[in-house]
């Protein structure tokens, strides 16, 4: 049972909109359980994480539930209509694909315009993002604060406005229905630690590594989204 890849549909919502016909078709119950994730790939022909794309799809639309430690169930009755791509967002594994291209580019040409003020700004940054994290709050604004400054520092407005939308995505129903459910306390000290390595490469005047740390920043972190369990 194959996903076609012929529509404008965005793969996931492709995804999506096959569950919700099973759905509809009554293979899959109201109130029933639905498969784990890797038997459903298998059934639809998918990768696991399009089809976790397509399950917060449609946790989104109340097609299905995500409870913590008990699985996926079915709670729509009657017809769902599925949701247009501009009301979800983008694809958040494509998304964080995106930023790891993109800023592993950029950390590349802003790394030799760091001035030790504008390190030390860095340095602030993450120390106020580290008391976000110990006092129980989620540090998103200065996580942002991080990528956007590395990105200024290149001193090309066209590539920070770039990096800014790109982050900003993060903000979309679906990329925070994401976070919503994989986001904790140690996932964030984890991208502290990756940040904290990438500032060290800047330090230590060293492009090629900074360049690289980034890359595994942004990759680490789409893994983290789509093999981490549901909270």
């Amino acid at each position: 049972m194959n996903i076609s890849r012929t529509s404008e549909r965005r793969l996931y919502q492709q995804v999506a909109d096959q569950i919700r016909g099973l759905i509809q078709g009554g293979h899959f119950a109201v109130g029933s359980k639905l498969p784990a994730e890797r038997e459903l790939a298998q059934h639809l022909g998918v990768s696991r994480p399009s089809l976790r794309e397509a399950l917060i799809a449609l946790e989104i639309d109340g097609s299905v539930e995500i409870r913590m430690g008990s699985g996926i169930y079915v709670t729509a009755a009657g017809e769902r209509r599925p949701l247009p791509s501009a009301a979800t967002g983008e694809s958040p594994v494509e998304l964080m694909e995106a930023r790891a291209t993109v800023e592993s580019a950029v950390i590349g040409l802003a790394a030799a315009r760091f001035t030790p003020a504008a390190l030390q700004a860095l340095r602030q940054t993450l120390d106020a993002m580290r008391a976000d994290i110990e006092e129980g709050r989620k540090p998103l604004d200065h996580d942002r604060q991080f990528h956007l400054a590395i990105a200024n520092q290149t001193g090309n407005s066209v590539i920070a406005r770039l990096v800014a939308e790109l982050f900003d995505e993060r903000h979309s129903p679906m990329s925070s229905q994401f976070r919503a459910h994989f986001d904790t306390p140690a996932t964030w000290r984890h991208a502290l630690h990756e940040h904290e390595a990438i500032l060290a490469a800047l330090e230590a005047h060293d492009a090629p590594l900074a360049q690289m740390r980034m890359h595994a920043h942004l990759e680490e972190s789409k893994r983290r989204w789509i093999e981490s369990e549901p909270r």
